[in-house]
């Protein structure tokens, strides 16, 4: 008896490893076709070039980005999708206008520095405010000024990222603070104005906009970015001249909220039809630039994802969405709203993947998961790594798929090499040029083959 139990072990196990070597074989196959298709066949960098070159930058609530919203429904219609819909969103409407301005005089030299407001900054009041300025590396440098010093002056933070930290992303966060919360903190204390350092570690004259954040209750006041240049010009001239007067005129304008629209696409799931795929980047950029890698880049993937599939004839198992989020920049409403509509109709996601590095080479995933999917994760590797895709990597996914975080949803974000990224980001280099071709196809094949993956496997 022992025996033939032990010969009926040996012929399930045996039977199990070939359908394991079977399943990898059509798995591999599949990744093959994806990336084939994709590299000889793609449309994501035409669709960029157009993106970038036809619309422009797509700041919430324009025109232009109204512009690209009806765009993006049209070109996934295009690619065969079983069903393109606008889903409403409210969105800020604000403006920079047309002029802005910031200067100085020293030993009888006029100096204009390459600058721009922040979003959401007040303006000036068609007026150029003239103050001296105190030069700041934080705030506790700040408070420890004290009002008396602050008062009636232009608070310039001037604290560059952290070149030591090999992770770009994270250097950006440790200078994000400030943007958002400088303005606010100098107000506190008095301060007519605000200027900041640029949050890149790029060496150059681009000055890099960003959103900022007043707080209730405390004046507002006009912000604006300078650029690497100019904030070491900028110290350098306080030094000889600590009484130099700084002259700042920016024409903002807020408007009242107005209602735009994510963009959504659909692959309808043959077996699990009511589990959800998500796959998304956003669609709004600042309004300098044309927002080619943040995030055009992550747009034009996420609607090759969806026609790639439909050319390889692929079909999946679970329901796949394409989502071209509006208003990641300015308060992130495109992926609040996805959230709750999903959530008020009782859409049970078991995965999204975002794209919002810029279209650089990819080199894995960031992922947002329970130990278990993980483990699971981290099996795919070896389908993965011949095309140069090492890693899963724990911590962070991206800002328009957050709000879909519950117990259940397995969030990732494409992760490529992001040394470059924070010197196009939020700045007018930001142009259809500076992306590469085929590194961003490689990015779109990437996104493809994991949410195969993730659809033909699960997370159970």
């Amino acid at each position: 008896m022992k025996k033939i139990i032990t010969t009926l072990l040996i012929l399930g196990c045996s039977q199990f490893s070939k359908a394991q070597v079977q399943d990898t074989a059509d798995d591999s196959a599949m990744i093959a076709a994806i990336y084939n298709e994709v590299m000889l066949h793609g449309e994501c960098y035409e669709n960029l070039r157009y993106l970038c070159k036809s619309i422009g930058h797509r700041l919430a609530g324009s025109e232009s980005a109204q512009k690209a919203i009806d765009w993006g429904k049209v070109t996934l219609e295009k690619c065969a999708a079983d069903n393109v819909f606008l889903m409403p969103v409210e969105v800020p409407h604000w403006t920079r206008g047309g002029f802005e301005y910031g200067g100085y005089t020293i030993e009888g030299l006029q100096k204009e520095v390459a600058l721009t407001a922040l979003g959401g900054s007040v303006g000036t009041e068609g007026k150029r405010i003239t103050a001296e300025v105190v030069e700041v590396k934080s705030f506790d440098e700040l408070k420890a000024l004290g009002e008396d010093k602050v008062r009636g002056k232009i608070v310039f933070f001037n604290k560059p990222l952290d070149a030591t930290l090999i992770n770009t992303g994270a250097a950006y966060g440790g200078g994000y603070p400030i943007r958002g919360q400088g303005p606010s903190e100098a107000a506190k204390l008095g301060a007519i104005g605000c200027l900041i350092r640029s949050l890149t570690l790029a060496d150059d004259n681009y000055p890099h906009t960003g959103a900022t954040n007043y707080e209730e209750g405390v004046k507002r006041i006009p912000a604006a970015a300078l650029s690497a240049v100019a904030s070491r010009q900028l110290s350098q001239d306080l030094k000889n001249d600590p009484h130099l007067k700084f002259n700042l005129q920016l024409s903002c304008e807020a408007f009242e909220r107005t209602m735009q629209a994510n963009v959504v696409a659909e692959i309808r799931g043959s077996e699990f039809p009511d589990e959800y795929i998500t796959v998304g980047g956003h669609l709004d950029s600042w309004d300098i630039g044309e927002g080619a890698h943040d995030d055009g880049t992550g747009i034009v993937q996420s609607i090759e994802m969806i026609r790639a599939l439909k050319a390889i004839g692929y079909k999946p198992k679970r329901t796949i969405r394409a989502v071209l989020f509006i208003n990641e920049e300015f308060g992130n409403d495109g992926g609040e709203t996805y959230a709750r509509v999903c959530k008020e109709n009782g859409l049970v996601h078991i995965a999204a993947l975002e794209s919002d590095g810029g279209g650089f080479t990819p080199v894995g995933f960031n992922c947002d998961i329970s130990d278990k999917q993980f483990e699971i994760a981290q099996s795919w590797l070896p389908l993965l790594e011949p095309y140069n895709l090492f890693r899963f990597r724990r911590g962070g996914s991206g800002v328009d798929i957050r709000p879909l975080k519950d117990d259940r949803i397995a969030l990732f974000g494409l992760q490529v090499d992001g040394q470059r990224y924070f010197d196009y980001h939020h700045t007018n280099n930001d142009r259809f040029e500076n992306v590469n071709k085929r590194e961003l196809e490689l990015g779109a094949a990437a996104m493809t083959a994991l949410v195969y993956l993730m659809d033909v496997k699960g997370f159970n």
